[in-house]
């Protein structure tokens, strides 16, 4: 058997504004139930495999974690890149942690971000990619293309190695139209997945003959990691050092150990907008609606509506996605320019392209349902059991009420039971700490006021999230 690895970094920027800097696409429910990581997860189901390893970055730990508990994952390990430094190095932390107790696994490696609707398919590839794993190859999944597409590198298959796959012959780069159309022709060329299964320690051996300074500066990121319950943090100045570069680069490419699997199981890498609307039902107009959508004579649109009615009236060929915070709106053949709409919102250094008008933490999550100059409101819910870190804040009061559960407050030297329709004043200043010791989840608007509202006026004195 073998070792799932998640890879769950990346930021998502085209699909925006669903997709966030601190919420990425990953983490969101797009196409069908359940979130891009859950469907990741519960595509393993009946294989026998153990909790997979994730990798993911320090922001969203705690989103992994979570979504990980919500599949019935609990403590899984989940690895915490200090800085990004692609597909690689990312890959290299996992082999070395998998290997650091003298274990040899086969590792799976798969992006959290991608749809694959034909289970049965998926799990025949494995068996197909597990026997060459086992016969020390480098095995690459070849999506079977269905068309020309552009956005996408391609993978040329070799020779027959048995009846399990192929020798790969070469990896080509994103080709225009009609270099596409010619590797569709020739039926020799798949689609770059990005998954792989190898063996960890053949793996490792090959990065040591062909990418020998990304290796060294993993090793010593990974020679005392931090543990911090189920989260693994490598060294951070060791893994600043690491050279970037993808998997396809560092080894793939330059190894003789190189094979290819090809997969036909309905994958859809869900880039764009326009690829979430191929992925999507679609009515008779060629509509793929979700949320409260009322059209009228509109077609070939998706159109997506997050807490507010969206109503389109003879469109074609659109992308309409609503956010509490955020609407987009763009022609389907024009997505890939999302990307630059947050690049112009990070210039300017708006918070639509980093956060959720709802942030989650670890504890819960608030949502910002009203912000002025020197005042801002939140509908705070905190689950059963937890509670937010001892704080305190240099710039503003607070004044909680609470609307649903029971609150337990520390407030200076005094501990105080709030229930629903009961409030409390924390004074600027003032020590203070919110725990839900009940059953239920706990619900309270917070009104903030004073002369700074932001979240780094949050000085931890205590914490059990490991953030102080």
């Amino acid at each position: 058997m073998f070792l799932p690895v998640i890879m769950a970094g990346g930021s998502g920027t085209r699909l925006w504004p669903v997709s966030r800097e601190h919420y990425p696409k990953q983490f969101c429910t797009l196409v069908g139930d359940g979130t891009m990581l859950q469907q990741t997860v519960r595509r393993l189901d009946g294989l026998g495999c153990p909790p997979p390893l994730v990798i993911c970055n320090e922001e969203h730990r705690f989103l992994a974690a979570e979504q990980l508990r919500l599949s019935g994952i609990e403590n899984s390990p989940i690895i915490l890149e200090p800085v990004g430094r692609n597909t690689a190095p990312a890959i290299t932390l996992a082999a070395l942690s998998a290997t650091h107790n003298g274990e040899d696994p086969l590792l799976l490696v798969m992006p959290a971000d991608h749809l694959i609707t034909d289970i049965p398919a998926f799990h025949a590839g494995l068996e197909k990619a597990e026997r060459l794993a086992r016969d020390g190859r480098l095995v690459t999944f070849g999506i079977v293309p269905g068309s020309p597409e552009t956005g996408f590198g391609y993978i040329r298959r070799g020779g027959p190695i048995g009846a399990d796959g192929f020798a790969v012959a070469g990896f080509e780069e994103k080709p225009d139209l009609d270099t596409a159309r010619a590797y569709l022709d020739a039926g020799d060329c798949y689609w770059n997945s990005g998954m792989f299964m190898f063996r960890a320690g053949i793996y490792l051996a090959e990065m040591r003959k062909h990418a020998p300074a990304m290796l060294e500066a993993c090793e010593a990121a990974m020679a005392e990691p931090k543990a911090d319950a189920q989260f693994i943090r490598p060294d951070r100045t060791a893994f600043e050092a690491c050279p970037s570069d993808s998997i396809d680069y560092a080894v793939m490419e330059k190894t003789d150990r190189a094979a290819v699997v090809p997969l036909d199981a309905g994958w859809n890498d869900i880039g764009s907008w326009s690829a979430i609307w191929d992925a999507m039902d679609k009515d008779a107009d060629g509509n793929a609606l979700s949320g409260d959508v009322l059209q009228v004579g509109s077609k070939n649109s998706i159109v997506a509506a997050g807490k507010r009615l969206v109503a389109v009236v003879g469109v074609d060929n659109l992308v309409v996605v609503e956010t509490p915070d955020a609407v987009l709106v763009a022609r389907r053949d024009a997505v890939q320019q999302v990307k630059e709409v947050v690049g112009r919102l990070r210039a300017l250094d708006r918070s639509e392209y980093v956060n959720h008008r709802k942030v989650y933490r670890p504890w819960g999550n608030y949502d910002s349902i009203d912000v002025g100059e020197r005042h801002q409101v939140k509908r705070i819910t905190v689950k059963p059991g937890a509670k937010l870190s001892v704080q305190k804040h240099h710039h503003r009061a607070e004044h909680w009420v609470v609307v649903r559960g029971t609150a337990k407050v520390l407030k200076g030297s005094e501990t105080i039971m709030l229930s629903e329709n009961e409030s409390t004043y924390i004074p600027l200043g003032e020590i203070h700490a919110l725990e839900n010791p009940g059953k239920i989840p706990l619900e309270l608007i917070e009104v903030q006021s004073g002369s700074y509202l932001g979240e780094d006026d949050i000085v931890r004195l205590e914490d059990r999230y490991g953030r102080v």
